[in-house]
């Protein structure tokens, strides 16, 4: 009998719950003054604040980000004049740096920042195990071996899977399985006969069943 799966897996669930957070957080900004703001903006402004100018490899890094997403988020930033970007060294270097209207907001920013940890720590207090400890054990956890690893692991057990077919893992499975259903049969066949064979010795023995 094959087990169920759940329709939705965890990138999906962790994907929903981001979006969750995001949309509650964000839904108190007009009272802040924050209008036409995002959530996903803060990490950026607040790693100029720390490092200053910085390129979107250098965000990216200090966000623990992919390069893409950083480039996108820039990118929305400088349409909504908050950063502007300068040619590097490189010409083919961007640097970010916050415009004067990005820098008014700062103090609106530690307001947010703070109010969303107080969010965080009460939500928190309710887990069985706080969600900020949960995340800091999975990161080291996918530092000590990458995701890619273990799915890789996860590949070669499962084996290739044939068109129409079932992958040879499972086959392989489901083929130990009906052994042992096949074993345990046999061994239950044969307790019955050794069993009625005694049976018949100790009738004979005792004089059972003549005539």
């Amino acid at each position: 009998m094959s087990t169920q799966r759940p329709l939705t897996g965890i990138g999906t669930r962790l994907r929903h719950l981001l979006d969750l957070l995001e949309a509650d957080l964000a839904s108190v900004y007009p009272r802040l003054g924050l209008d036409d703001y995002r959530p996903r903006y803060s990490p950026v402004i607040r790693a100029l604040v720390a490092h200053g100018p910085s390129t979107i490899g250098e965000l990216a890094e200090a966000m623990r980000v992919t390069h893409s997403a950083a480039s996108q988020t820039v990118a929305q930033l400088t349409r909504r004049g908050l950063v502007e970007l300068s040619v590097g060294r490189d010409a083919r270097q961007r640097v970010v740096r916050l415009t004067e209207r990005g820098r008014e907001l700062l103090p609106v920013l530690d307001t947010e920042w703070e109010v969303a940890e107080a969010a965080m720590a009460d939500l928190d207090a309710e887990l069985s195990v706080p969600l900020s400890r949960l995340l800091t054990e999975l990161e080291r956890a996918l530092e000590r071996r990458p995701y890619r690893e273990r799915v890789a692991e996860a590949v070669l057990a499962v084996g290739p899977v044939e068109p129409g077919g079932e992958a040879a893992g499972a086959r392989a499975a489901a083929g130990a399985e009906g052994a042992r259903a096949v074993e345990s049969a046999a061994g239950a066949e044969g307790a019955r006969a050794v069993e009625s064979a005694a049976g018949a010795d100790e009738s004979v023995g005792t004089g059972e069943g003549r005539g």
